[in-house]
C-alpha cells in the first residue's frame, strides 16, 4: 500500500514531463529568476502539481516577493506539501514537495509577509494553472 503516493520511473516521468518540467520536478533543479510562467501572474485560481495534479496553491495566498519566482505564504492545507532539508548548497533551505508524488516545487523560508511570515518559492514549470 502506498497511501495515495503517485510512484514512476523516471523513464515514465520522462515520457510525460517536458525537458524543464523533469529537470525541476524530478531532478530538484531550478528554473531561471524572472522567467516563469506564472511568477507576475495575478490571476485567480488554483496551481496544480505539473506531475500529479495535486492542488498545491490558491492565488489567494500568492504574493509579489520580488525574487522573480511565483511565491505563496501558505499552500492550500499542510497534507498537500512535504518538507525536507536541502544541503546542496553551502547554506541550509527547506525544500519544498508535492506530498503525493514527491516532485520537488521549490523553497520555503521565513521572510514572508504576515500573518504565515512564510515565503514559499516555487517554480512556475512544477506548476498547471487551474483559473477559476
Amino acid at each position: 500500500m502506498n497511501d495515495g503516493k503517485i510512484i514512476k520511473s523516471d523513464e515514465e516521468w520522462e515520457k510525460q514531463l517536458t525537458t524543464e518540467q523533469y529537470n525541476v520536478t524530478r531532478k530538484q533543479g531550478t528554473e531561471r529568476a524572472f522567467t516563469g510562467e506564472y511568477y507576475e501572474s495575478k490571476d485567480e485560481g488554483i496551481y496544480h502539481c505539473i506531475c500529479c495534479g495535486n492542488k498545491l496553491f490558491n492565488s489567494e495566498s500568492k504574493y509579489d516577493s520580488g525574487t522573480g519566482w511565483p511565491s505563496f505564504c501558505d499552500p492550500i492545507g499542510p497534507d498537500r506539501i512535504i518538507t525536507k532539508s536541502d544541503k546542496s548548497l553551502l547554506i541550509e533551505r527547506t525544500e519544498v514537495l508535492c506530498s503525493r508524488c514527491d516532485a520537488h516545487l521549490g523553497h520555503v523560508f521565513n521572510d514572508g509577509p504576515p500573518p504565515t511570515g512564510k515565503r514559499y518559492c516555487m517554480n512556475s514549470v512544477a506548476f498547471k494553472f487551474e483559473k477559476s
